[in-house]
């Protein structure tokens, strides 16, 4: 039975984390001093009103108002048979949309944790995939939460 002692109890549960929640926050903690290191100080759990016609709050991860930024971070790895997680690239999506219907002025950056597959990171696969769900000046990052390294994967020019 090798290997079993590393399984979660469950099947969805990202092992070695207490919880997903737990696994979440230590990313956006980890998310917060890179961005800290870049002289970007914001402000946890950050209200903006978001929308076209109608308007309605929607808390980014982190943002700011000096200098306007807003930060939505995402903690997915490859499923444990080394599958992009389908369901949760959804989330990705939907980061998207929220970026889109957001006030423009804003500086707009999803980071993602750094995970590879047979050298490939889950992050820079989504963007292959799904480059044209990318609205004009959004940022694409991701951080290796080992090392605490953050690397643009696509400016807000949309340049890679």
């Amino acid at each position: 039975m090798s290997g079993v002692e590393d399984r979660p109890a469950n099947p969805f549960q990202r092992v070695g984390a207490i919880s997903n929640t737990h696994a979440g926050r230590d990313f956006q903690d980890a998310v917060q001093r890179f961005l800290a290191s870049i002289a970007l100080v914001l402000e946890p759990e950050f209200p903006v009103p978001v929308g076209y016609s109608v308007k309605k709050s929607h808390r980014f991860d982190f943002g700011s108002d000096a200098p306007p930024v807003l930060v939505e971070c995402k903690s997915f790895t490859w499923t444990t048979g080394g599958n992009s997680p389908s369901a949760k690239m959804r989330g990705l999506s939907e980061a998207m949309l929220f970026f889109s219907v957001a006030p423009p002025q804003y500086r707009k950056l999803l980071v993602m944790l750094r995970h590879l597959r047979r050298e490939q990171s889950l992050a820079s696969n989504w963007l292959r995939n799904h480059r044209h769900l990318v609205p004009p000046g959004v940022e694409i990052w991701e951080l290796d939460i080992d090392t605490g390294e953050g690397h643009c994967l696509l400016n807000a020019a949309g340049s890679q």
